[in-house]
């Protein structure tokens, strides 16, 4: 055991290429020990940069990264020892057999081959492990970079968009192995994702990196707090577009591809918006709640950018 403090903590963290524009700009994170922590974001916000930084892949322009208490850079054998990361897509030999390719990773590691056999048990890829890895599934390449990353017993796992690409039934096999890991054997995980349901179903802790800045960080608690202080309704009229100009100069109101999405701060506020379309001559189909993870982030994310 490393140590009891927090796993990972930036303060003020920075970057940008040279001569650009800054990509990543005061990322305060905290990681509390024993969480699923959900990095969240749409493609291009800067998570997989981030996570780079964690890992000691790029260096930052300004700001601190502290894993494990420990700052970087530091000892990086000492620190990343204990760390396990999936970033992007798992670096597999595919000419070689899954075991060989785990067998690779065990002799830089210098442990014993017993870890590999554990491994593989805890991805459920026993099975196949002597299969070539060119004959494996997209889920169980996937499971197969997180076996090789869990090599060493690390108390901190780092992955990055683990289900990319999968279909239905291999983004259950990865959510129920971040399960297990978590509840079995406290570990944290630090997880980017732009699927913002799976994130719900899995995370403790959560942050929202939107253009290179966090503009949320708390609890799954947290947001649903704010989520339920906003209502968001979707409405259908007979004439959407006249509605629409009807409306936007009193409420927050978004026209959509069918339907009108409105922002308001009370349910009087909903009376108001149906009585003011059937004043003025316009039939209201129907008109319900649309709260919902994907709602909150999307709002969050438009403020964020009108500020």
């Amino acid at each position: 055991m490393l140590s009891k403090l927090n796993p990972i903590v930036t303060k003020n963290l920075e970057f940008k290429y040279k001569k650009g524009a800054i990509l990543l700009k005061d990322i305060n994170l905290s990681v509390s020990k024993g969480s699923i922590y959900g990095f969240l974001g749409p493609n291009g916000a800067g998570k997989t940069t981030t996570m780079r930084l964690l890992l000691g892949l790029l260096k930052s322009n300004a700001g601190s990264v502290e894993l494990f208490g420990k700052p970087l850079p530091g000892k990086p054998s000492a620190i990343f020892a204990n760390i396990g990361a999936l970033v992007e897509q798992p670096s597999l030999y595919e000419h070689l057999t899954g075991y060989d390719n785990l067998d690779i990773t065990r002799r830089l590691k210098g442990l014993d081959r017993k870890s590999i056999d554990n491994v593989l048990e805890t991805v459920n890829l026993t099975a196949v492990a002597q299969k070539k890895v060119k004959a494996y599934s997209l889920g169980m390449k996937q499971r197969l970079g997180i076996a090789l990353a869990l090599l060493g017993e690390p108390e901190l796992l780092i992955l990055d968009e683990p289900v990319n690409g999968l279909d239905p039934a291999g983004m259950v096999e990865i959510r129920n192995l971040i399960l297990k890991l978590n509840q079995e054997r406290s570990m944290t995980i630090f997880i980017s994702s732009h699927l913002l349901s799976e994130i719900q179903r899995i995370a403790t802790e959560i942050s929202i990196l939107n253009m290179g800045q966090v503009i949320f960080q708390g609890t799954i608690a947290d947001l649903e707090s704010i989520q339920h202080s906003r209502l968001h309704i979707s409405i259908d009229t007979e004439d959407n577009a006249r509605a629409f100009e009807l409306l936007k100069t009193h409420y927050q109101v978004t026209l959509e591809d069918k339907h009108l999405s409105a922002s308001v701060t009370s349910k009087t506020d909903i009376g108001d918006i149906i009585s003011t379309l059937v004043n003025n001559g316009i039939r209201v189909y129907e008109a319900f709640p649309a709260e919902s993870f994907e709602t909150l982030f999307l709002n969050l994310t438009k403020d964020h950018l009108l500020q």
